[in-house]
């Protein structure tokens, strides 16, 4: 099924007489589901952009290239640096923005600026009974009652079919440079990550891969300059600077995770503490990509070791196997947690019917 409308898409929803695999462009589908495909790229289009008030509406089966060039055209972006994780996954498809919000996907900027479900200001969705429910709006200060902006953001489809999203942008800046360490064993690189984002300078990015560590600013050319002169005295060793095109495609690189494209293996995401992130990766073995100052490791393993690494991880984050099969994707919810979830669930989706078996 792809519905044009949103009307068409509730009457579909309601009309369902079995699960439904709802997808976006496919390349960011986790977990098992099952069902019939229900495909939203047939919502597609810019609704509303006011560049002067940094606000853009647009339907949720909107390509993201479409979404970025129509910002670029008034040198805005999305703050979040949408990732690009086909070469990762081994997809094709194309990225819809519904996917992004639903995935809540979010680049290395995220620790300057929030994830997407920070940037967004308003959905409207159809839950699992069919109904179209709306929520926020195209300012900030505008919830009230429950934050269902909130509530979808990676959610993955399990509590309703986006329909229309709208975010707040960013104006791009005038700037960018990145300053690269090199010749550091992993826990000292790590450490000079959180020396930067532990500083007053307004880091926008901090990442580590392929023994380098690597630190950007951005903003006026003049601010750039002064911070860059002022965090290459903080983190010391060898230390060189990129800038403008070829800082962007250094980070086009951890963002799309690039030097793990290609490797044989699974594939994991874990979020954990970044004073651990060194020895989680010591303890584990593996090649790694280290984002958020090591808040987010992507990691290369063999099959078969999903004990190992929610072992690793106990206590102080969770793991998510984003490519390879056996066992679930998901990591095991405390009760507590699981409860809540389901109470979710059966308000939003009673009859089970939406993305059964993504998480």
């Amino acid at each position: 099924m792809r519905p044009s409308s949103e009307t068409e898409l509730a009457e579909a929803v309601a009309g369902a007489s079995g699960p439904l695999l709802v997808r976006g462009g496919g390349t960011r589908t986790l977990g098992h589901a099952v069902g019939e495909v229900l495909e939203t790229g047939g919502l597609s289009g810019v609704q509303l952009y006011e560049p002067g008030a940094l606000t853009l509406v647009v339907r949720a089966g909107t390509p993201v290239a479409e979404v970025e060039a129509v910002l670029a055209g008034e040198r805005q972006r999305l703050a979040f640096e949408v990732p690009d994780l086909r070469g990762l996954l081994g997809r094709e498809g194309v990225s819809t923005i519904g996917g992004v919000l639903a995935s809540n996907a979010s680049g290395p900027r995220r620790v300057q600026v929030g994830a997407a479900r920070d940037a967004a200001l308003g959905v409207r969705f159809v839950d699992g009974t069919g109904a179209v429910v709306k929520n926020g709006g195209r300012v900030m200060k505008n919830v009230t009652g429950y934050d269902l902006v909130k509530l979808l953001a990676g959610s993955r489809g399990t509590l309703g079919v986006l329909s229309e999203v709208s975010f707040k942008v960013q104006a791009q800046p005038e700037a960018e440079a990145t300053l690269v360490i090199e010749g550091l064993e992993d826990a000292a690189g790590l450490a000079a990550l959180r020396s930067a984002l532990g500083s007053p300078f307004d880091v926008s990015g901090v990442a580590r891969h392929s023994g380098r560590s690597l630190i950007r600013v951005e903003g006026m050319a003049g601010s750039v300059a002064y911070r860059v002169g002022e965090l290459r005295a903080r983190v010391g060793g060898e230390v060189s600077v990129i800038e403008g095109d070829a800082s962007a495609r250094a980070w086009r690189e951890v963002r799309d995770v690039v030097p793990l494209q290609g490797k044989a293996g699974d594939v994991w995401r874990i979020s954990t503490l970044p004073t651990a992130a060194a020895e989680v990766v010591a303890r584990l073995g593996g090649e790694a990509v280290w984002d958020w100052g090591g808040g987010l490791i992507w990691l290369v393993l063999a099959p078969g070791r999903g004990a190992e690494v929610a072992a690793a991880v106990a206590g102080r984050g969770h793991a998510t196997r984003v490519r390879g099969e056996g066992g679930p994707a998901f990591p095991a919810e405390a009760p507590e947690v699981a409860a809540l979830v389901a109470g979710l669930k059966t308000k939003f989706d009673p009859r089970g019917i939406l993305n059964r078996g993504m998480i």
